[in-house]
């Protein structure tokens, strides 16, 4: 069952739409892996389609229980095919639909499909939202990898030897325990010193002062993430003020 609001009459208020106690599964317009949404759909209670994902959801022969965007994507024919009560559409045009759809649901974990290894804008405004929308964890699944904003803590049981790249979207600093290069007494900063390519020892423990730091480990480290938000192996960030 996915719990959503009748009405949202001033969606620029950032309400709301859905709120669920389980992980929810976003669905994007990019690039959808045969078996990005099976992955994506064990354990959620809600399948909500950021404007032109709902396409892709059709396809799979499911119906998206929300969308929201600004439905710019969506074909009339498509749109026919959802029940009125699951369109939520926000027209502003400042906002992307990853964002639109991130800030107007509250869950424990976002896991998001359909918004990499397409264009590389969409791709920068992707990793623009998920700094932004601090205080919503969400996974983006890509074709190699899985990306993610740093919460304040979190302990990854990856695979020894496993690639995990860390990219700043602003100044942080932080510590780090299991990498081959410790980030201990380091300023990472998006035009200065960044930390791609980084190999884990074992288990990885990131402690940052901050929030601002991307994460990305192996696409198989998928379930090992998704535990790590959901059992209490990470932190959460407060919501950005304003």
């Amino acid at each position: 069952m996915c719990p959503k609001p009748e009405n949202v009459t001033n969606a620029s208020k950032n309400d709301v739409i859905v709120r669920s106690d389980n992980p929810i599964t976003l669905v994007g317009g990019g690039q959808i892996g045969p078996d990005d949404l099976n992955l994506t759909l064990n354990g959620v209670s809600c399948l909500v389609a950021a404007d032109g994902g709902a396409r892709a959801v059709l396809a799979s022969g499911r119906l998206p229980d929300v969308v929201i965007g600004d439905f710019d994507s969506l074909q009339p024919g498509d749109l026919q095919r959802i029940p009125e009560d699951r369109l939520f559409p926000i027209r502003e045009q400042d906002t992307t639909d990853f964002d639109k759809a991130l800030r107007n649901v509250e869950a424990p974990l976002v896991l998001g499909v359909g918004f990499s290894g397409a264009r590389v804008d969409h791709q920068l405004a992707v990793f623009n939202s998920l700094v932004r929308r601090q205080e919503q964890p969400c996974l983006v699944l890509g074709e190699r990898e899985v990306i993610f904003h740093a919460p304040p803590w979190i302990r990854l049981p990856v695979t020894p030897g496993s690639v995990v790249s860390l990219f700043p979207m602003r100044r942080v600093t932080g510590r780090s325990q299991g990498l081959e290069w410790p980030i201990d007494g380091l300023v990472l900063e998006p035009d200065g010193r960044i930390g791609t390519s980084n190999r884990s020892l074992g288990e990885v423990v990131l402690e940052m002062e901050g929030p601002g730091l991307l994460v990305m480990v192996p696409r198989e480290a998928l379930e090992v993430v998704t535990q790590a938000f959901l059992s209490g192996q990470a932190g959460r960030w407060p919501a950005r003020a304003g």
